[in-house]
């Protein structure tokens, strides 16, 4: 392993510390009585102290030191004195352990006593302290100039989600997001509980992939010798705990859907599904308002947010739009009593792109998802979407080929979906057929049928309402951030490429190929200047390490940067 030479540095100290007696890694347990904040709150003149954190900063003048600890609460300014330390005359733990030994990143522990500085700064002077943790590598922290600008800052967001543990070390704020986070889900869990609704778990492992319209991630069981699938959504035991008896279940589910990722979609994410007995989604559309208003409060202390500079009110009621109005609002089309060959032609009209494989369902959810759904800023139920788009949905009290189903839609984004659950299960297996003819045309994120889930619903279970929502991306719009990224401790990311030495010409030749646009290899080969034996020896470097493609075309052989 390569190490920089700060990084020797510490490995260097680390042995000396050993070599002082003094155990860099300690297994006892070190007695904290005192925080950040605890001292902040009730700061007292005087009063002993006991704390530990990271050594963030110093200012080493001589024989007296100022720093600052930073532990999970914030930061606290310390002051180490030499003779205070060291009373007797072995000044050593100060001279050689503190001052030469010790690095920004260490934790310590502290003993000490609370005073303020003569400009008003509440401090803690040290009497004693302990190495509890030697950092052998380096913290990304910003420096900051006299006139107090930041620079080197710890901000590219590839390197802070793969390396969390330093963007939290040294970007205090994004704790934040977190800590907000935790509050919506305890916020969410009192609002359920308080009502008398019951949490519960359902399976992650799944022999059937149930209860949404999505691609799976699918495994292997040895001991069954059976393909199992991760959860793609819980609904359908979550509706076996009611048939079961159950009057209102929920569950904070990790999900899993084997798709595309972007700013609001992350391959493994966390949903809220509840289902509560003898109610409709009128119902929940109320429900819904209370509970997103009173999480709002909770988390921020309004009903009011601010998202990508738009303020975003929580406050119930909410407007109700159905689908059919939304979009003929938006792009003048009718969708009402259109065959499916009338909903593609319209959807190549509006320059979407659709294929044969899709039908009613997903055509109508191209339309609304591509012209209409950005539309909506403020929290809106899109209300009664067609039955084709809603395969677990019961059918419209009044309206023919429509469900009793909305989803909310907040800053252009949906982020609950919710029903009229459907309990016919006759009617329940002809939609699962429905989705069969889906697959076999080849859509592959059509619903399997569960023939488990249908003898459940053959036992009888009573008008419910079901209602889920994407933790994720509301917490997202509570805390103002644009990326699900910012709010996943540690999201997914593609496979993190190993450093890679290059000659002067490989470099070179990787810069003749700017962006990601193929190029005439003939061409670049000749711009390159390159002798054929260089240019075959390079281009083998290159493509040996991953870094530029050659590929046939019927134009020819194209290169470009992997």
């Amino acid at each position: 392993m390569a190490l920089s030479e700060q990084e020797q540095i510490r490995r260097d100290k680390l042995n000396e510390i050993k070599a002082l007696g003094i155990n860099p890694y300690p297994a006892e347990a070190y007695e904290v009585k005192d925080t950040t904040q605890s001292i902040e709150e009730n700061f007292e003149e005087g009063k002993k102290v006991s704390l530990a954190g990271r050594l963030m900063a110093r200012r080493i003048q001589g024989k007296a030191s100022f720093a600052e600890l930073q532990d999970a609460a914030g930061r606290i300014q310390i002051y180490f004195n030499r003779d205070e330390i060291c009373p007797g005359e072995d000044k050593n733990k100060y001279n050689e352990l503190y001052k030469r030994l010790l690095d920004i990143g260490d934790f310590i522990g502290i003993e000490g006593q609370l005073f303020t500085t003569q400009v008003g700064e509440k401090t803690v002077m040290v009497k004693d302290f302990t190495l509890l943790s030697k950092s052998l590598k380096p913290l990304p922290l910003p420096k900051t100039d006299s006139d107090g600008n930041i620079h080197d800052g710890f901000t590219d967001a590839e390197m802070r989600y793969r390396q969390r543990y330093a963007d939290l070390a040294v970007n205090p704020h994004v704790k934040e997001i977190f800590y907000k986070r935790s509050k919506l889900f305890t916020a969410m869990r009192n609002f359920f509980n308080d009502r008398g609704y019951f949490e519960v778990e359902t399976p992650i492992l799944q022999p059937i992939p149930g209860g949404a319209a999505a691609r799976p991630f699918i495994t292997q069981h040895n001991a069954l010798n059976i393909p199992l699938y991760m959860r793609i959504a819980n609904e359908l035991y979550l509706k076996r705990l009611i048939v079961g008896g159950f009057d209102g279940v929920y569950e904070f589910s990790k999900n899993f859907r084997n798709e595309g990722m972007d700013r609001t979609h992350n391959p493994e994410f966390t949903a809220m599904e509840i289902y509560v007995a003898y109610k409709d989604y009128h119902w929940m559309m109320e429900f819904t308002e209370q509970l997103l208003e009173h999480c709002a409060r909770e988390v921020n202390g309004t009903t009011k947010a601010i998202f990508n500079g738009q303020e975003i009110d929580f406050k119930a009621p909410y407007p109700r739009i159905t689908m059919r109005d939304a979009i003929l609002e938006h792009t003048g089309f009718d969708i009402k009593d259109k065959t499916e060959e009338e909903l593609r032609k319209a959807a190549k009209n509006m320059d979407l792109a659709v294929d044969e494989t899709m039908g009613k369902g997903k055509l109508i959810d191209e339309i609304f998802g591509e012209k209409c759904e950005n539309q909506y800023v403020q929290p809106t139920f899109i209300i009664d979407y067609p039955k084709e788009m809603s395969p677990l949905t019961k059918m419209h009290r009044s309206e023919e080929g429509v469900t009793e189903r909305f989803e909310l839609m907040v800053c252009g984004k949906e982020i609950a979906n919710a029903y009229s659950e459907l309990n016919d299960p006759i009617d329940q297996r002809e939609r699962f057929e429905e989705q069969l003819k889906l697959s076999e045309k080849g859509d592959d994120e059509a619903m399997f049928i569960d023939q488990d889930f249908l003898r459940a619903l053959e036992y009888g279970m009573p008008p419910t309402a079901g209602l889920g929502i994407g933790m994720d991306r509301l917490i997202m719009f509570l805390t103002d951030q644009q990326s699900i990224q910012e709010v996943l401790f540690f999201p997914q990311m593609k496979p993190e490429k190993k450093k890679v030495e290059l000659t002067e010409d490989e470099k070179e030749l990787l810069a003749l190929l700017t962006t990601s646009e193929a190029y005439d290899l003939e061409e670049i080969k000749e711009k390159s200047g390159l002798s054929n034996k260089k240019w075959d020896k390079i281009t083998k470097s290159l493509r040996k390490k991953e870094l530029i493609n050659i590929e046939k075309t019927d134009e020819g052989l194209i290169i470009q940067k992997a």
